[in-house]
């Protein structure tokens, strides 16, 4: 499906996950220290984090990188587009996906995988890289298997 060289220990860095929602699961500093660990865990990226939504948009929630777009219509962009589709987007080029959003001008592909809270989307994990073809089937499973951590151990109020 996806193809991709890098190598990154998902198994580790899922416990990694585990141990911060363990220690604290209240979901802006879970979310604030999942992303700092997968910016730091992960080569070659220049933006990590999540997108919540409240009141039918998706706003920036805990992130690393530069400033990004606060509010995201679903349905635009990757983001959005995850949300509406309830499904996960590998974007090898983003300036060939339709309705991409420029947060960062230096992002050429994105993964973005909804998170479930009661059968529902409520937010995504978005992560941007500024190398074409940054992601494959290794990140969309590895990240798959932390999105399902986060959504079993996330506490949301």
């Amino acid at each position: 499906m996806y193809n991709n060289t890098e190598f990154t220990d998902y198994d580790t860095l899922r416990q990694q996950v585990e141990g911060l929602l363990d220690e604290e699961p209240w979901y802006v500093a879970a979310m604030s220290n999942i992303s700092a660990l997968i910016m730091t865990s992960l080569d070659r990226l220049n933006w990590a984090g999540f997108y919540i939504i409240r009141d039918d948009m998706l706003v920036v929630g805990p992130f690393q990188g530069k400033p990004a777009c606060i509010r995201i219509p679903v349905g635009k962009g990757v983001c959005g587009t995850a949300i509406k589709e309830d499904r996960m987007q590998v974007v090898p080029d983003v300036h060939k996906f339709p309705g991409h959003i420029a947060c960062d001008s230096a992002s050429e592909s994105e993964i973005v995988i909804p998170i479930h809270r009661d059968g529902k989307v409520a937010a995504v994990l978005d992560i941007d890289s500024p190398v074409k073809n940054r992601f494959g089937n290794e990140e969309a499973d590895g990240l798959s298997t932390i999105v399902e951590l986060i959504e079993k151990k996330l506490l949301w109020n």
